[in-house]
């Protein structure tokens, strides 16, 4: 089939119409009637021999044919986005620009307070507008609503830019005071006491812990593959509040070691390796290719990538 025979603004009807699911939502967002809508979903119905989208008891489905356009129409959608944004210059002793970055509070914790460092010295009217996983989506970042997103991630869309900031393993940390410790720390130890549970990884509003206890995460996972599992007195999603947690009680936390070696100097607390293996996890820093060529942009990355780099000169 030859493009030069193909409406080109059929491919933006397609993104949004596989973005909202509906011939209304998505008319509404491009600025059309209804009927316009509905017109464009037949002729792309006919250019890709596809019902593209079905109505079921849920609402309207994509087919597995249009999930398998959707990437690759995004792209193209995205490219094309990029091809006609204005070049702009960006002078960062100058900049009053706000950066909207979604991290979590283990990123919060080690990396940003770096970032703000730099930025006092280099561009002090910018400034950081930090959001909780629980706060974006995945459109948010791929629309560029959100500047970056960094976390650790299960699963990205492939249209994202993405870099590894570093990878961490794990330590547990508890009071010295702590009744279990009697000078070992092995897996009988870890076993015998009560723990906080913390882990919040991807974005998005997360789901309530099920009583089955399955799919708690790297460290219940890998301890599972021990044959064993622990006795976890509470669930959180904040790296913080769970060492809090483990000073004020007599609970023990595995959390990452560079967000444990900020409480290397608190006297209260005594800090070991797992006594079993738990996999290496990677920080990862990721963007929308909506912004990837904005030289503002460009130039909080590169600023991110240099703060994380002293992060781990900091190991």
């Amino acid at each position: 089939m030859n493009i030069q025979r193909i409406d080109l603004n059929l491919l933006v009807y397609f993104d949004v119409l596989l973005r909202e699911c509906s011939v209304t939502k998505a008319a509404n967002r491009l600025g059309i009637t209804q009927p316009a809508m509905s017109n464009g979903l037949k002729r792309l119905r006919v250019l890709f021999s596809d019902p593209l989208l079905v109505r079921t008891s849920e609402g309207m489905t994509p087919t597995d044919r249009a999930k398998e356009l959707q990437p690759l129409i995004r792209t193209v959608v995205a490219s094309a986005e990029r091809a006609i944004q204005p070049i702009k210059s960006f002078s960062e002793t100058d900049s009053n620009r706000v950066f909207r970055i979604m991290a979590n509070d283990y990123a919060e914790s080690t990396l940003i307070p770096k970032l703000l460092k730099r930025l006092s010295e280099t561009a002090p009217g910018v400034r950081i507008d930090v959001m909780t996983p629980s706060d974006v989506s995945f459109l948010d970042v791929e629309l560029g609503k959100v500047d970056l997103a960094i976390n650790r991630f299960d699963s990205m869309p492939q249209s994202f830019h993405q870099i590894t900031l570093w990878e961490d393993d794990f330590t547990c940390l508890m009071r010295k005071d702590n009744a279990i410790f009697e000078g070992e720390f092995d897996l009988d130890a870890y076993l015998s006491g009560r723990h906080v549970w913390v882990s919040k990884s991807g974005m998005g509003v997360g789901v309530g812990i099920t009583p089955d206890m399955q799919h708690l995460g790297w460290v219940d996972e890998a301890l599972g593959l021990t044959g064993n599992q622990r006795k976890i007195a509470v669930f959180t999603r904040h790296y913080q509040t769970a060492v809090h947690l483990a000073q004020d009680t007599d609970l023990i936390v595995t959390i990452p070691s560079k967000l444990a070696r900020l409480f290397d100097n608190a006297c209260q607390f005594i800090s070991f390796p797992p006594p079993f293996e738990i996999p290496a996890f990677e920080l990862k820093m990721a963007w929308s290719p909506l912004l990837h060529h904005s030289t503002d942009h460009r130039w909080i990355r590169g600023l991110l990538l240099e703060c994380a780099q002293s992060c781990k000169q900091d190991d």
